[in-house]
């Protein structure tokens, strides 16, 4: 026992370009705890762009997690081993390495909640068991959320820049191709990954110029594309905003936190009766992200990088619960969301839900509305260009079936990070930390292969076979184009 605690203890230092860190030793990794990639977004760099670290002298501590942004509760970060601080001071990274002396393939998780929650921090990202299991250095980005980050401000003028979060995980990227050497990493050996807004950010890293040449494969976890809204309708959502608070725009950086919170909170709740666009989330129509992701791809003009891109099969299950506008999950939000976007097209689309208005036919419009046909229109365009792999998760634990809910979005993370021990992993599988599930080898297997020298025995997607990835709970299938009768429906409606 006591020589495991030494070696818990035993302190990494590394030579960054800004200075030294100290980390710590855990297991069969190293790892380095709230180490800032960028100067803290406070006082004067409250809504601007992120400006880069000051250096410092001697050696900092890099052991104990940074705060986490502000945000509510959710129960994706509910869990007794996940930071508790909140503070507008977030922006860090988490480093995992196995061997600092080595040259390793380099992994960079940018986590989800729909721009408003997460961190990498959460104990159900813990990237350790990816940077044991694979012999890779796992990096996990937090980055601005909510009214200061995923609430378009840039409109406003001087000192309000656009599309902050996007621009904190291009500042992380940076950090990482300037600085993943000294931890072991190859930096030219990235792959960028994400689930929700994390997917989502990864596409729009995919078609925004200044991430050219910062990452060389990408993976893309259940994409939410609706969540990236255009400039105009962003600016007059910014000024209603500056509206309610009732001061000047230039007075709004320095109100307290829970005041524009309160704010921000009250028009997106209101933005979400105008399904699918929601106040929070990504701006296209700027410098830093000209074209929506799925126009940039039919353009070609993309980064043409490898890619992993799918959905899972019940991906609006579990929202159903709460029946937001943004998931029409209800027959009467199905009847609201067709007359706004497209009543001619809603017989056909019906159709194609057998059993409609059953519950599991709601669910699966809700599902396709926000994850599924915004999806399939981004692999269509985008394999054209690039070698696409795309998946489908069908693996449902038993504990979703008792709930009624299947392979629901978010349900594959804890197999690919391997997080059975997180507050999420235990409910999903309770069982997993002694036995693990081996729908979880195969997935992690796969990212860690295609991470380091792609997959071989994956087909390649194109719009002829559409072949498909289908992951079940203990064995995968590929299958041409197998949500054919959905799709065809779908086809050509999501038209950012």
């Amino acid at each position: 026992m006591a020589l495991q605690s030494e070696t818990i203890n035993r302190s990494t230092i590394v030579q960054t370009t800004a200075g030294a860190l100290r980390g710590t030793t855990e297991g069969r990794v190293h790892v380095w705890r709230g180490v800032g990639y960028a100067e803290q977004p406070i006082g004067d760099l409250r809504f601007r762009a992120p400006h880069p670290l000051r250096p410092w002298t001697g050696v900092q501590d890099a052991v104990e997690h940074g705060p986490i942004p502000p945000q509510g509760k959710s129960f994706v970060g509910g869990g007794r081993d996940d930071p508790k601080m909140r503070d507008e001071a977030c922006l860090t990274v988490t480093v995992w390495s196995p061997d600092v002396d080595g040259s390793l393939p380099v992994m960079v998780w940018i986590p989800g909640g729909a721009f408003v929650y997460g961190a990498g921090q959460l104990e159900l990202y813990n990237g350790s068991r990816l940077a044991a299991s694979g012999d890779v250095v796992v990096v996990n980005v937090t980055y601005r959320l909510g009214v200061f980050g995923g609430f378009e401000l840039g409109d406003l003028g001087e000192g309000f820049d656009d599309n902050l979060c996007l621009r904190d995980q291009i500042a992380a990227l940076q950090w990482v191709r300037d600085n993943i050497a000294a931890f072991g990493g190859d930096p030219e050996r990235v792959t960028v990954f994400g689930e929700s807004a994390g997917a989502t950010s990864v596409l729009a890293l995919l078609a925004s110029p200044a991430a050219e040449g910062l990452f060389r494969r990408a993976i893309a976890q259940s994409p939410a594309l609706p969540l990236i809204g255009d400039r105009e309708s962003r600016a007059r959502q910014a000024h209603e905003f500056v509206r309610r608070l009732g001061v000047d725009a230039d007075a709004i950086k320095a109100l307290p936190q829970r005041q524009l919170r309160r704010a921000a909170g009250s028009i997106q709740g209101e933005s979400a009766a105008n399904t699918p666009t929601l106040a929070y989330g990504l701006t296209y129509g700027v410098d830093l992200l000209p074209v929506h992701p799925v126009q940039a791809a039919r353009a070609g003009t993309v980064h043409r990088v490898p890619l992993i891109i799918g959905t899972n099969s019940r991906e609006a299950s579990m929202f159903a619960w709460g029946r937001p506008p943004m998931l029409p999950t209800t027959e009467s939000m199905v009847d609201e969301y067709f007359e706004r976007t497209a009543p001619e097209a809603k017989p056909a689309v019906l159709e194609s839900y057998p059993g409609y208005p059953r519950r599991r036919s709601l669910v699966g419009i809700g599902s396709d509305v926000m994850f599924g046909a915004p999806t399939w229109a981004f692999a269509d365009a985008y394999s054209a260009h690039a070698p696409t792999h795309v998946y489908r998760f069908d693996h449902t634990t038993w504990t979703l079936k008792v709930l009624g809910l299947g392979a629901t979005h978010g349900s594959e993370i804890v197999h690919i990070q391997h997080s059975y021990g997180s507050f999420l992993g235990r409910i999903l599988h309770p069982l997993g930390r002694q036995v693990q599930p081996s729908v979880g080898r195969r997935m992690q297997r796969m990212w860690l292969d295609f991470a380091t020298a792609g997959v071989s025995d994956w087909p390649l997607y194109d719009t002829q076979a559409r072949a498909t990835r289908v992951i079940r709970s203990t064995r995968d299938e590929t299958v041409n184009d197998p949500d054919q009768v959905r799709r065809s429906a779908w086809d050509g409606l999501y038209l950012p």
